[in-house]
């Protein structure tokens, strides 16, 4: 089958066919006379399973590792395992950076009017270097929800009502 063929059976697009080769994730496809790549069926195989390896969040060079194994019958399955239980560890810790963004993000919005005035905790919190002594070094650049900088935190405050402070 050609490569629009093989794209349209894996899912894969042309480009990425293409470029999987160039890089040796996939076999120097067989050429025809007139120089068009034709791919049988372990191609396919193969090209589906990078797919799926891609679905899952796999980088590239995690995919070659995968292939290796997917390759060797003498493979142990722990192998196996360990791989796909380091790759939820690194989601697992994605996900936890992703939420205290979101976190952070909240907090702000939270504290900032959203009106016609031009003071936002938000603008403020972004425009604060990194490296300010209020802010952990480890924390993102963002901070921590409670982490507002001081002349931010302090309009806010300034904002509430009385009764509030």
């Amino acid at each position: 089958m050609n490569i629009g063929e093989a794209s349209s059976a894996t899912g894969v697009s042309a480009k990425m066919i293409r470029y999987y080769e160039t890089i040796g994730l996939i076999r120097a496809a067989a050429r025809t006379e007139a120089g068009y790549r034709i791919y049988g069926d372990d191609d396919i195989y193969t090209l589906r399973f990078i797919r799926s390896a891609r679905d899952l969040g796999f980088s590239v060079e995690q995919i070659e590792e995968l292939l290796a194994l997917w390759r060797d019958r003498s493979r142990a399955s722990a192998n196996v395992k360990r791989g796909a239980l380091r790759h939820i560890e690194e989601w697992e810790q994605k996900a936890r950076e992703l939420h205290n963004m979101a976190e952070t993000l909240r907090h702000l919005a939270e504290h900032c009017r959203g009106d016609q005035r031009p003071n936002c905790p938000i603008i403020e919190s972004l425009a604060k270097p990194s490296g300010a002594a209020d802010t952990p070094k480890t924390a993102p650049r963002f901070g921590k929800p409670d982490m507002i900088s001081d002349r931010a935190a302090r309009k806010v405050q300034s904002r509430q009502p009385l009764r509030a402070r």
